[in-house]
């Protein structure tokens, strides 16, 4: 049985503090990722606030604006950070309260903590400037700088007892997590090229014309710019297809928690499918109102339901 923090007698002003910090954090960065986890119990919600908070962290080392080796020497900080809170010897008075809130959870929650290893990994990518030739290159990274996330998120909110199937839960959370970061680098394409970085595999970009980049709010000449992004879309969605198999297997609290995460980025699959060059001009995105129907949906189940019922059909 998973203990959460509701199990503890006490949890120490230290420890409180510092997971506040991380929820400003998250609420503040990642207003997608904040708006699935307030769906969840106050020990779950803090846990991933903790989560957001490292990893977000890492991110920002990478993205930022220091010299490449600073930057890994910066990464090889934060991995020697990682190793301390795994080995239980970050003192809740640490003066770091992502350290704090990150070594409470990982005392209360079966997290596996190398998937922070692997964020770390994704990262260094970055900085080193990698292209990918094909998907399977570009799934290896995107298993580091997401499917790992889906890792550590399921071990926070666990699989419910007797769920068939539960074996695979980690495997589904991966995926789910691999469908969420080609979104994101669909959404983010412009943004990216300007920063000279490049995700799409290079094959892909051979295919439909566009080995010239997107610096430019339009597609390159010549190019079959729609045909590349509903390509990718396609596979995004046979990612989530895979990576919903996981929802029957979560509480209802969790799963509604993943069903709004995962429903808005679907929704801004479809957004993209209908207008591909709207990731040339700006950043898509979904109005509050949207968001707060998916995550009616998510609650209500209806999402896990319709999962169950095309699993039975498969099996019929």
């Amino acid at each position: 049985m998973i203990r959460t923090v509701e199990s503890e007698p006490h949890t120490s002003p230290s420890v409180l503090a510092a997971y506040s910090y991380c929820e400003a954090v998250t609420g503040r960065q990642a207003r997608n990722f904040a708006y699935g986890i307030r769906l969840l119990p106050t020990p779950q919600r803090r846990a991933m606030s903790a989560l957001y908070a490292f990893s977000r962290r890492v991110d920002d080392i990478g993205d930022g604006a220091l010299a490449d080796d600073i930057k890994v020497a910066r990464l090889e900080e934060t991995r020697a950070l990682l190793t301390r809170i795994r080995e239980g010897v970050v003192d809740e008075n640490d003066i770091d309260p992502v350290a704090v809130a990150l070594s409470h959870t990982a005392s209360h929650f079966p997290i596996p903590l190398g998937g922070l290893d692997e964020l770390i990994d994704g990262v260094q990518m970055d900085v080193r400037g990698e292209t990918y030739e094909t998907w399977d290159d570009l799934k290896v990274y995107c298993r580091c700088v997401a499917g790992a996330i889906g890792r550590l998120s399921l071990g926070v909110f666990g699989t419910e007892p007797g769920a068939r199937g539960a074996d695979r839960a980690p495997e589904y959370a991966d995926t789910l997590g691999l469908a969420l970061q080609l979104t994101n680098i669909l959404r983010d394409v412009r943004e990216d090229a300007v920063d000279g970085r490049t995700y799409l595999p290079v094959d892909d970009l051979a295919k439909f014309g566009c080995s010239a980049g997107f610096r430019r709010p339009r597609p390159p000449e010549g190019s079959d710019f729609a045909g590349l992004v509903h390509f990718e879309v396609r596979r995004a969605r046979a990612l989530f297809a895979e990576g919903y198999r996981l929802l029957p297997m979560l509480d209802r609290r969790s799963g509604a928690c993943v069903a709004a995460m995962a429903g808005i980025y679907r929704r801004l699959l479809d957004r993209i499918e209908r207008d591909p060059e709207a990731v040339l001009r700006g950043r898509v995105s979904l109005p509050g109102r949207e968001k707060a129907y998916i995550a009616v949906r998510g609650l209500s189940g209806l999402d896990a339901r319709h999962v169950n019922r095309r699993t039975v059909r498969r099996r019929v």
